[in-house]
């Protein structure tokens, strides 16, 4: 595995990550009773975005650094899931 693939690795897994964590333990506008004009009911009153990041990256290096050592390891390769026998 290179430096890049291991890279775009980390940030599918981010990202992944952010859009599972994003909903949780939001509060919206209509909740709170309190809509700013211009906005809809259904924006969030606190996004807490810094928290909501520094959470999502932690468990992103959660997953990814035993995910890399799987896949450095090579205990699994593409010739262990052909089922067509194709390679």
């Amino acid at each position: 595995m290179s430096i890049a693939s291991a890279i775009v690795l980390f940030v599918v897994i981010w990202f992944l990550a952010l859009f599972v964590a994003l909903p949780i333990g939001l509060r919206t506008q209509g909740e709170d009773g309190r809509v700013t004009p211009g906005t809809p009911s259904s924006a969030p009153a606190k996004p807490r975005l810094r928290r909501t990041f520094f959470w999502v990256t932690i468990a992103a290096l959660a997953i990814w650094a035993p995910l890399c050592g799987f896949i450095l390891w090579g205990g699994v390769s593409m010739r262990d899931i052909d089922i067509w026998d194709r390679m």
